[in-house]
């Protein structure tokens, strides 16, 4: 089974005008909401592609309520810790003749909720697959993925962790199959410019199986496991929305990779992906994806 882990999920209120004042009441011209966080965005990608998965962290309030019922309506399982405090979180989108975004703080699990949740992860079994994604808010420890980690060791469980910074730097010596920083994140973490290929050469050698390093608009390159460098490109279309297209490409590359086992295959599905969320509403349908992937295969070759 593949598991999925958002500690602070979201409810992602999107609102078009046509121009945005502050100081000022705004009419909306047209507005969304989607069921969001990174590590359910995977979730939900992963299910347009045909595989289940079981999406875990912490909600509380009517709007963990509502985010619950919304996954399981789209058919997506659910196992999340509830917590007594707070509320899941609401970010808004404003699309106006710039993007602007107000992110919730979101509810905060006690240490006996988050005890909690690394119990369901010990429970795990050897072929499993462990999806950790997403930064950690503040407000919780800052060894949370640790205890995560740690909670699913001593099993043949492929992990995937996709974050930035310190938190991926602690997360390779738990032997990752997949981290997936972009070229930006490479940077800050070497603190030296870097290229995509030696930048993901090195966290091989710190620890990580495969690494992709995305670079937007010129596409993506994995160091993997069997020695070799891969590239992608992108599809091309207008960008209209870049929220949840890494998300994306880590559930495509999981799923061409499941599929095939071949990692160039995997990187052109996670490519696919990707870029057909970048150019949707929302996260990408199936039938875009690959439509993306064709697109892709044929300019590779």
């Amino acid at each position: 089974m593949i598991y999925t882990v958002t500690v602070s999920p979201a409810i992602d209120y999107v609102v078009h005008l046509d121009s945005f004042e502050t100081g000022a009441t705004n009419r909306t011209t047209a507005e969304e909401y989607y069921f969001g966080g990174k590590g359910i965005n995977v979730s939900r990608v992963l299910k347009e592609l045909g595989l289940p998965s079981v999406a875990l962290g912490f909600v509380g309030g009517f709007t963990g309520q509502a985010l619950e019922k919304g996954l399981k309506d789209a058919g997506i399982e659910t196992d999340f810790v509830h917590v007594r405090e707070g509320v899941t979180r609401i970010n808004v989108k404003i699309k106006a003749e710039k993007e602007t975004e107000i992110n919730g703080q979101g509810a905060i699990p006690d240490d006996g909720e988050l005890c909690q949740l690394t119990k369901k992860l010990e429970k795990m079994e050897n072929g499993d697959i462990l999806i950790i994604s997403g930064n950690i808010p503040a407000a919780m420890p800052q060894d949370t993925y640790d205890r995560l980690m740690d909670a699913a060791g001593g099993k043949d469980i492929r992990l995937i962790v996709d974050t930035n910074g310190e938190l991926l730097v602690r997360a390779l010596r738990y032997r990752p199959f997949l981290v997936k920083p972009n070229l930006e994140e490479l940077k800050g973490i070497f603190g030296m410019e870097i290229t995509a290929y030696e930048g993901a050469s090195r966290l091989r050698e710190k620890g990580a199986r495969n690494v992709i390093v995305s670079m937007g608009g010129d596409g993506a390159v994995l160091a993997a496991e069997d020695g070799n460098c891969y590239e992608a490109g992108v599809c091309s279309g207008d960008v209209i929305n870049t929220v949840g297209s890494g998300d994306s490409m880590v559930a495509g590359f999981l799923a061409g990779y499941m599929e095939t086992g071949d990692y160039q295959y995997a990187l052109d599905m996670g490519s696919a992906a990707g870029s057909a969320t970048a150019i949707s509403p929302g996260l990408a349908e199936r039938g875009l994806i690959e439509a993306c992937l064709g697109k892709l295969r044929r300019a590779d070759r």
